[in-house]
């Protein structure tokens, strides 16, 4: 048996990155679809998240959920009291906590979000 030629080795490059072309494509439409769908779902006061100024996590939920137009207010724990004391009775180990129509969610999840905007009540 004889070594793959060139040419196969060029078919076979082309046909992984055009796979993975794809790929990146389906994912990012997925993801603007979430957007889509939790900015469709979300009304003025639905979403409130509980950030840290020290918190990456708070950083990508706070650019997600601009970039998508999702409507939500925020404050921090470090520097508004109110804040400080609603994030201690959700017991969270961490920050970002969304409270998504009242109920908290530690971390952020888009899908997690949807889910719960979903729901009736």
């Amino acid at each position: 048996m004889s070594a793959p030629s060139r040419k196969s080795w060029l078919g076979l490059l082309a046909l992984i990155l055009g796979v993975s072309a794809a790929s990146q494509w389906w994912t990012g439409h997925q993801k603007a679809e979430l957007g889509q769908q939790v900015a469709g779902l979300a009304a003025a006061g639905d979403i409130h998240m509980l950030s840290s100024d020290t918190c990456g996590i708070c950083v990508v939920a706070r650019a997600w959920m601009k970039d998508n137009q999702v409507p939500f207010t925020e404050c921090s724990i470090e520097r508004d009291v109110a804040c400080r004391q609603t994030f201690d009775a959700t017991r969270a180990p961490g920050t970002p906590v969304l409270l998504v129509r009242g109920q908290p969610q530690v971390g952020f999840s888009p899908q997690r979000v949807l889910e719960r905007l979903q729901r009736p009540g």
